[in-house]
């Protein structure tokens, strides 16, 4: 067998361990792969093949043993490799460490053989940078692949590896997902760890998982990597069983909340509106209990919240990067948004800072005692089938324009993030011109077991995994 890619990850790590392929075959399916379709999708930010291509002549051990995998280039350190962040700012830096993630990825058995691209510091949901360029969508390259995962999202669709390492501080695994029609979860704020040197990202707002063809393969390697780390001031709760094996196991009925309007108000297109009322449909055909309804919250709040912890973030990293550097001024080498967030994160104050975190907070109880009703709250992704490339990249020349771009783009997401809840983006539309429409599904904090049987159970119902672009 020589397509590897109609095989899942754990589908090749069995061909791997009934000694049917080896490591360095499916590692090199997976190169060519690579080299066939980046010129169009521009989705390998770092090639790491000698390094990939030195391991398989080794051994592996665990779920995953010998199989290709790409990790994406913002905050994931290999020793001795680049990390560019997506930022010229970052040019030439290689890191001397091993981010804790990746050492999990390791003992899991996974061959990373590339690292893939990234809006600057991961600041937009679309894949755009002066740095790397453009990542394209593979079911229409004039359109967005998301972000800020996106070249994670464009291999996976494209078929290079069945499931890649994604983050996600407002939307940025969801997003992509969305857009390229796979799935992606984004776990419980603690679930994954960010270390060694950091125990969370953006005060918590950002998490570490995949982005992937099925349901079981997220499933199986969140088993092989959640888990409190050194130094952790807090962490998800244990799962009472394994991800993998809740992904064949029913949900029974479930309480669904559709959420149709985003908090902050801007309209949803109406194919958006239509396939998300269609999941719905299928929720119910399932047996599950839908009504609409969604909590109250002050959405405007926490959208400048939002810009403050991030800008915060953004001014702290740029700050030491300069320092390391011995500059003062990082000039040309960030983008336009990027210094926004920067300028923003320099003017918040302390109490600022403090104010929009206990914001968060409050928006975590308001949802969590809504939740109290229902099990599920389903909706979309975007509020738009996927942008075309160019809207909302981090170099406008209308900052307004761009601002209500991106808000009228993508206003559903983020409070997940804010509350810590787990959510997935489950690949269920299509709009008129065939391009993917995701819809989301969050859970209880904590309750990823949940959502993996939500999800297995839709999977069987609607399979997705073999729906490919025309590449």
């Amino acid at each position: 067998m020589t397509d590897f890619s109609a095989l899942d990850a754990l589908g090749q790590a069995e061909l791997i361990a009934s000694k049917q392929a080896s490591p360095a075959e499916l590692l090199e399916a997976a190169i060519a792969r690579a080299e066939a379709t980046n010129p169009a999708l521009n989705f390998l930010a770092q090639p790491l093949y000698d390094r990939a291509r030195t391991a398989a002549a080794g051994s592996f051990t665990g779920p995953f043993a010998g199989v290709p995998f790409l990790v994406k280039d913002l905050h994931m350190a290999i020793k001795g490799e680049r990390s560019g962040e997506g930022s010229k700012l970052f040019n030439g830096y290689r890191a001397d460490y091993n981010s804790t993630l990746y050492e999990r990825y390791l003992a899991a058995g996974l061959n990373t053989f590339g690292k893939t691209t990234t809006p600057e510091f991961g600041l937009t949901v679309t894949t755009e940078s002066t740095a790397y360029g453009l990542t394209r969508n593979p079911w229409n390259l004039a359109h967005s692949a998301g972000g800020s995962s996106g070249g994670a999202a464009a291999a996976v669709a494209a078929g290079v590896v069945p499931i890649a390492h994604a983050s996600d501080g407002g939307g940025s695994i969801r997003c992509p997902a969305s857009a390229c029609g796979l799935f992606g979860l984004k776990p419980s704020r603690g679930r994954t760890p960010a270390g060694p040197h950091l125990t969370e990202g953006w005060l918590g707002l950002s998490m570490n998982h995949a982005v992937s063809r099925t349901v079981r393969d997220s499933a199986a390697l969140l088993d092989a990597t959640h888990g409190p780390e050194l130094g952790s001031r807090y962490s998800a709760p244990a799962p009472e069983h394994s991800y993998l094996s809740e992904v064949s196991r029913e949900p029974g009925v479930l309480r669904i909340a559709l959420m149709l309007e985003p908090i902050t108000g801007v309209p949803v297109h109406p194919e958006v509106l239509a396939a998300t009322h269609a999941a719905a449909k299928l929720l119910e055909s399932l047996g599950h209990h839908v009504e609409i309804a969604q909590p109250a919250l002050p959405g405007a709040a926490l959208g400048e919240a939002l810009v403050a912890v991030i800008g915060t973030n953004i001014a702290h990293d740029v700050g030491l990067r300069l320092a390391e550097l011995g500059r003062s001024e990082a000039g040309d080498d960030l983008e336009l948004v990027t210094q926004m967030f920067a300028h923003i994160g320099r003017q918040t104050s302390g109490v600022g800072l403090v104010a929009a975190n206990t914001l968060f907070q409050q928006a975590a109880i308001t949802v969590a005692n809504f939740m109290q009703r229902y099990d599920i709250i389903l909706s979309p992704v975007f509020a738009q089938p996927p942008i075309e490339l160019g809207k909302i990249d981090l170099s406008p020349s209308d900052m307004e324009a761009w601002t209500a771009n991106i808000l009228g783009y993508s206003p559903f997401t983020a409070l997940c993030n804010q509350t810590g809840q787990p959510a997935m983006s489950l690949p269920l539309g299509t709009s008129s011109t065939g391009l993917p429409i995701g819809i989301m599904a969050a859970g209880r904090y904590g309750a990823e077991g949940l959502l993996f049987r939500l999800a297995g159970q839709i999977e069987r119902a609607a399979p997705w995994a073999q729906r490919r672009p025309a590449l």
